[in-house]
C-alpha cells in the first residue's frame, strides 16, 4: 500500500524534543495524522486516525486552556 505524506508544521518543544506533524494518505484514501516525536537520536512515531486526533486535540487543549498564563 502507498503513502503520500504532506508536512503540517515542525516546531521545538521543551527538553531538546522537535516534534513533526504530518499527514499521511493511503491510495486507498484512508488519511491519518503523524506525529513524530525526535530526542536526540530517539524517534517515537505515532499515526492517529481522525477520532483519536480529535479527542486528544480537544483534551490538549481544554488542558491548556485551564494552565495559569505566563
Amino acid at each position: 500500500m502507498s503513502e503520500e505524506v504532506t508536512r503540517l508544521d515542525e516546531f521545538a518543544a521543551p527538553f531538546n524534543k522537535q516534534i513533526t506533524v504530518m499527514q499521511v494518505t493511503y491510495d486507498n484514501g484512508f488519511s491519518m495524522l503523524r506525529l513524530r516525536i525526535r530526542e536526540g537520536h530517539r524517534f517515537t512515531i505515532i499515526d492517529l486516525d481522525p477520532v483519536t486526533a480529535r479527542h486528544w486535540g480537544e483534551l490538549m487543549s481544554g488542558w491548556a486552556t485551564a494552565q495559569p498564563e505566563g
